[in-house]
């Protein structure tokens, strides 16, 4: 899995194409012409995706071995071609498979004419294989997605894509390490899961740490570093003057100290809440700008020990980009939109650009301890998609989405952290109603534009319900 580094990682897709040996009697040389046909939609797709292309799979011991060495190899997603007609019975290993399956419905031709024989027909079947293949897999209860298209056109390499991204995230997200320093809120129902519930059947695996690992790790950091982010963070962005160099140090020492802790133990995303950390006794300030310059790096992370949204945000980053952690705060009906913000914490990649971002000095009662410095922004204008993530019973996990826009609003000049206001495309009572009855958590993941459709196929690789408000 790769790093946090603001971008999402490039899909690495297997290419599985699937016919059958009855045809080299009948045709020699058609497995060599089909294998060419692979290649060459392999590389139509280069520039949306890795795509590694295996040999004709022509029996089950071929499906197998090659779904083995693309497990082994570690793609994202496995992208079924019939290069023929290829009886499913054959294509068991797909309904085993730990990977997101897309069955591409796609023939070498486009076009049926009068110059075809018998040979055109047998190379351009792959409907029914594909029909056959599909009947199999919904027998099986294996979800996959279908894309049915001329792969020589633009759509086909987009749909594809869009595909590949969702099945990158789904499958990365798997072997995703979510760290809760201290404990989850108690009483804040709507972030509780069962850890084990949720490593069994979505991947993600959550460890408590205590806070003295924190501690430890901040003691560590040494000078050069701390003034190294000092100088970054006075060369970009707008700093407080009331802002002392203790305040400065200790915040960048916990930016580090986090960071280190995470990158020693292989984490991802991680969670914070302010109760443990005021509780914990060594600590003078919450780091709250520590996780808005965590997040900027490409982090997940969510507060008040939330390791479901921690773990959601990984997973809309490999998606979608650039993730902004918030939540509801408050409605505005005349605005037909609802105020999204959080104690303090956001990601700053994603503030909008003709306002400064600043970084204050900011007295905060929560927590007990002294006052934290924080990344004060108005979030980015324009689509906008909102998406939390809801245990909602047993083994069951429900996305609940909704798309709108981030409007361009005036300044609260007394709202001293990250902020802006979202208008659902559905309006804000019809989206609220709707959010409430699918159980929809008050923590949520931000991303701009409207993203909708890459969430169903993120949704469909996971086995996640989804719910479109």
């Amino acid at each position: 899995m790769p790093g946090p580094d603001g971008r999402p990682a490039r899909p690495r897709i297997g290419l599985l194409g699937v016919m059958q040996e009855l045809y080299d009697e009948m045709l020699p040389g058609i497995t060599e012409r089909q294998a060419g046909y692979a290649q060459a939609i392999g590389a139509k797709l280069s520039s949306v995706a890795e795509v590694q292309v295996a040999p004709p799979a022509r029996n089950r011991e071929d499906v197998e071995r090659t779904v083995r060495e693309f497990e082994a190899d570690g793609v994202d997603g496995l992208l079924v071609v019939m290069l023929t007609y290829g009886p499913a019975m054959r294509v068991r290993a797909l309904a085993d498979s730990r990977l997101p399956v897309c069955l591409a419905n796609v023939q070498p031709e486009s076009e049926v004419t009068a110059e075809w024989d018998m040979a055109d027909l047998t190379y351009n079947q792959g409907i029914h294989g594909a029909q056959d293949t599909a009947n199999a897999m919904v027998r099986a209860g294996r979800p996959f997605h279908v894309i049915t298209e001329d792969w020589r056109a633009p759509a086909f390499a987009r749909a594809i894509g869009a595909w590949a991204r969702a099945a990158a995230a789904a499958s990365r997200w798997r072997d995703l390490r979510v760290a809760v320093f201290g404990y989850a809120m108690n009483g804040m129902g709507d972030i509780r899961v069962d850890v084990h519930t949720l490593l069994r059947t979505l991947g993600p695996q959550v460890d408590a740490l205590a806070p003295g690992a924190l501690h430890r790790a901040m003691a560590a950091v040494g000078a050069a570093d701390v003034q190294q982010l000092i100088a970054d963070e006075n060369a970009r962005f707008e700093v407080d003057p009331r802002l002392s160099e203790v305040e400065r140090d200790q915040h960048a020492r916990m930016q580090l100290g986090i960071e280190h802790v995470l990158v020693e133990g292989g984490y991802g995303a991680y969670s914070t809440h302010f109760g443990a950390v005021a509780e914990d006794g060594r600590f003078e300030r919450l780091p709250l700008a520590a996780a808005s310059s965590l997040m900027a790096k490409g982090y997940g992370f969510a507060a008040e020990g939330d390791a479901l949204t921690a773990a959601l945000m990984s997973a809309a980053h490999w998606l979608l980009g650039e993730t902004q952690f918030t939540e509801m705060y408050a409605m505005d009906f005349p605005r037909d939109a609802v105020l999204m913000s959080h104690m303090g914490e956001g990601n700053w990649a994603l503030a909008r650009e003709d306002r400064p971002v600043r970084l204050i000095k900011r007295p905060l009662g929560i927590g007990g301890l002294d006052d934290p410095p924080t990344f004060l922004f108005q979030y980015r204008t324009g689509p906008a998609t909102l998406a939390t993530l809801a245990a909602v019973g047993g083994e069951r996990f429900r996305l609940v989405v909704a798309e709108g826009e981030v409007l361009d609003s005036d300044e609260l000049p007394a709202l001293e952290m990250p902020y802006g206001l979202f208008r659902p495309d559905t309006g804000v009572r019809q989206c609220m109603d709707a959010w409430l009855r699918s159980g929809g958590p008050h923590h949520q993941v931000l991303n701009p534009g409207r993203h909708a459709a890459a969430w169903r196929l993120f949704c469909e690789a996971t086995g996640i319900e989804l719910a479109v408000v």
